[in-house]
């Protein structure tokens, strides 16, 4: 059955990958970003690969934005069935060397983008009682890396959101939540952050030199060929959602490979798929 699915974030990687390949399956699909300018990677793969979606503009950061392209889709088609938050913003920066105002925009982006367009959902799929929201978070929401602490803290907040929301929203209100949690992947994400890093002074404190040569030196070694290696592409992510999506008891948490397991075992062995700590939740508080 076709569904009604909005997705942020859909200019490039993951969000245009995803937003493709379920229109590829025949579903209604809102593939939106934030600035139509930069829909021309999105069209040349909807051309390329002769399939229909609807490109709409949508402002994670704009709660007018949200609103009128929620309006405009339960005018067309009377429901939203599946809300996909892919739209994010990465940051490499020692937290004291940032400012108040980079800490605020990556936590915006990240945190609070997803918050507003969930808000601007749920009397939705209330009303129709059913509908999925998928966030797409990181490994970086479950294990915090150096002078990447500002944008774990903003996927830790998400995954923190995600956990607690899907302790009730299903069984009181069929709303299932879902995280996805990539690793690497090969996309211009990696790229902008150091170009991101650099334009903005690189080094600001001669006491962070040490630190700072040693973790760009680690990621110089992120070379084309390792991340073919090593890396997820932007399909593969995308094939992991249209799962998570189909799943026919979608799960709380989808670690994307089996290096993302690997990289977080410390903390998921017990309980990688999220459902036995939610279970154990809504038992304990909502005998459910």
């Amino acid at each position: 059955m076709a569904k009604v699915i909005l997705i942020t974030g859909t200019s490039t990687g993951i969000g245009l990958e995803t937003a493709v390949q379920l229109a590829e399956q025949g579903h209604q699909v809102y593939a939106t970003m934030r600035d139509l300018n930069k829909r021309s990677l999105l069209d040349t793969e909807v051309e390329k690969r002769n399939v229909k979606l609807n490109i709409r503009q949508l402002d994670v950061q704009d709660e007018k934005s949200i609103h009128t392209c929620i309006s405009e889709i339960i005018s067309n088609e009377s429901r939203i069935d599946v809300l996909i938050n892919n739209a994010g913003a990465g940051f490499i920066k020692p937290m004291e060397q940032a400012s108040m105002e980079e800490i605020q925009q990556v936590m915006d982006v990240n945190f609070y983008g997803p918050i507003r367009c969930c808000k601007a959902v749920m009397p939705y799929m209330r009303n129709q009682k059913s509908g999925h929201i998928i966030n797409v978070s990181s490994v970086g929401g479950i294990v915090g890396s150096p002078v990447n602490e500002i944008y774990c803290a903003a996927k830790f907040a998400l995954e923190g959101l995600s956990e607690s929301l899907a302790t009730y929203l299903e069984p009181y209100f069929g709303i299932n939540i879902s995280l996805i949690e990539p690793g690497g992947t090969i996309t211009e994400f990696g790229n902008s952050l150091t170009e991101y890093f650099e334009s903005t002074g690189g080094i600001l404190n001669d006491d962070y030199k040490p630190l700072m040569e040693t973790y760009m030196g680690y990621r110089a070694t992120f070379t084309d060929e390792f991340k073919e290696k090593a890396f997820q592409k932007p399909s593969d992510i995308a094939a992991v959602i249209i799962g998570c999506m189909n799943d026919p008891h979608p799960k709380v948490r989808y670690l994307t490979s089996e290096g993302t397991l690997a990289f977080t075992k410390l903390k998921t062995s017990l309980d990688p798929d999220g459902e036995l700590l939610k279970a154990q939740v809504r038992k304990g508080i909502l005998n459910k």
